[in-house]
């Protein structure tokens, strides 16, 4: 076995600011690489032990060399370590691209590598001057439109969505007390893994999955496969036309940041029109705290600025918006950092 020496990466703490700044600005380097390797599957293939790069090379069909020089980036930055004789083995950081770990963000590193994710940063200095998203003029129509137009592109987008979300699940079912909930109706719940948690951690509880028809039939394994069949209905819709009424609980998880606050309102009111006169609304959200700490939210608002016209909100900018629609914010639960849960009742 070989000796591994492993290049950590620099303290920035120890770094020049000239130094910081200048990984800083590379960053968009270091994201195609991390794609690539994803695409590739390389950390799936050192899963049981370091292999050599032209082993690897000749596993995935790529040149020998230049896998070499993308392996050696990464290892330079902590992902991957390179021993002697041209070895690799798996670091913390590349365990985390392995397709079967629970951890995986192998599926969300190949979406940041897509064309349709990465271009439209390029024009992000148009974003900021006009407030609009740029998508629409490099793809020629909307985001959520072009998925439902390619089929690989959705799978992708989904994945990725999934790859983290999915870990919330258990978290946010135990992090906020949902016992007092009798008929709790999720808007937009996808393939259902949030709601089926929910019920499931509690027995006595009815749910509806609502999303537009062809994302519900897709979802209608999964709710038998946790046998909630008779607990949970399916329906299919448009939520900015009217979502399924007599819920007492309404759960939005990552719908409202997709949307300016126009279209934005017009999903919470519907809820409102929708709901019993004492239920509750729940959103599932990133909330931007004050300060110059980092925040992954406060990255992710210029993509959604870039890609979907939507943003992320503080908590005074989520009270406007809901009092706008009848609601008051009553709590705020942190629930899987940096997700919380934000509790509204109707006004």
């Amino acid at each position: 076995m070989f000796q591994t020496q492993v290049q950590h990466p620099i303290d920035k703490n120890q770094m020049q600011p000239t130094q910081e700044l200048q990984r800083m600005i590379v960053g968009s380097w270091i994201t195609q690489a991390i794609y690539v390797a994803a695409q590739l599957g390389i950390a799936d293939l050192l899963k049981d032990g370091s292999k050599s790069y032209a082993e690897l090379a000749t596993i995935t069909g790529v040149d020998v060399r230049s896998l070499y020089r993308l392996l050696r980036a990464l290892a330079s930055v902590g992902i991957f370590a390179e021993g002697s004789l041209g070895y690799f083995e798996l670091t913390p950081l590349a365990q985390c691209l392995q397709s079967d770990r629970p951890d995986s963000l192998r599926a969300y590193a190949i979406k940041s590598g897509q064309a349709w994710e990465w271009q439209p940063w390029g024009h992000l200095l148009e974003s900021v001057k006009t407030g609009k998203p740029v998508f629409k003029n490099i793809f020629g129509m909307e985001i959520f439109d072009y998925l439902a137009t390619d089929a690989s592109a959705a799978k992708i987008y989904n994945q990725a969505i999934s790859s983290f979300s999915d870990k919330q699940d258990a978290l946010i079912a135990a992090g906020y007390d949902f016992s007092s909930i009798h008929n709790l109706v999720e808007v937009a719940g996808g393939r259902g893994t949030l709601i089926a948690s929910i019920l499931k951690a509690n027995s006595t509880m009815q749910g509806i999955l609502f999303d537009l028809p062809h994302v519900v039939a897709d979802a209608k394994p999964l709710i038998a496969d946790f046998g909630l069949q008779d607990r949970c209905q399916l329906i299919g819709g448009n939520f900015f036309e009217s979502v399924p009424p007599g819920g007492d609980t309404y759960l939005l998880r990552y719908i409202i940041h997709d949307w300016d606050d126009e279209r934005a309102i017009a999903i919470l009111k519907n809820c409102y029109q929708a709901m019993q006169p004492d239920g509750k609304l729940l959103l599932v959200e990133m909330v931007i705290p004050p300060g110059n700490e980092p925040f992954y939210g406060k990255l992710l608002d210029l993509q959604m600025l870039l890609n979907y016209g939507g943003r992320e909100r503080t908590e005074a900018e989520y009270q406007a918006l809901l009092e706008t629609a009848g609601f008051s914010i009553t709590k705020i639960h942190p629930v899987a950092p940096p997700v919380s849960v934000i509790e509204a009742i109707r006004l």
